[in-house]
């Protein structure tokens, strides 16, 4: 396989708790080609090239406002460079 047909994957690792479940939901919504392995008290989400998490989305499953500095309270670890991190969105890919 050469290199221009592998496709890197990013991920991150969340915590498993109520909290989280409406978070997820709208991660797989934004991200169709998402994979997640759920684990004891941990899910693994990975996709190819680019994860995508739109702050309006994650409110329209939460329910409330929900504003993005809040992933960090529940991201275990990542793969990728966040390459966005805003009031609106967080974009996490591989640069090179």
């Amino acid at each position: 396989m050469t290199s221009e047909q592998r496709v890197r994957t990013v991920g991150v690792d969340l915590q498993d708790s109520e909290e989280t479940r409406p978070l997820l939901d709208a991660i797989e919504e934004d991200n169709p080609d998402a994979n997640l392995i759920r684990m004891p008290g941990l899910v693994k989400v990975q996709a190819p090239r680019q994860l995508v998490i739109h702050r309006e989305t994650v409110e329209q499953h939460m329910g409330r406002e929900w504003e993005t500095h809040e992933f960090q309270m529940n991201i275990v670890s990542y793969s990728g460079h966040i390459a966005v991190w805003d009031d609106d969105e967080i974009l996490i890919k591989w640069e090179h």
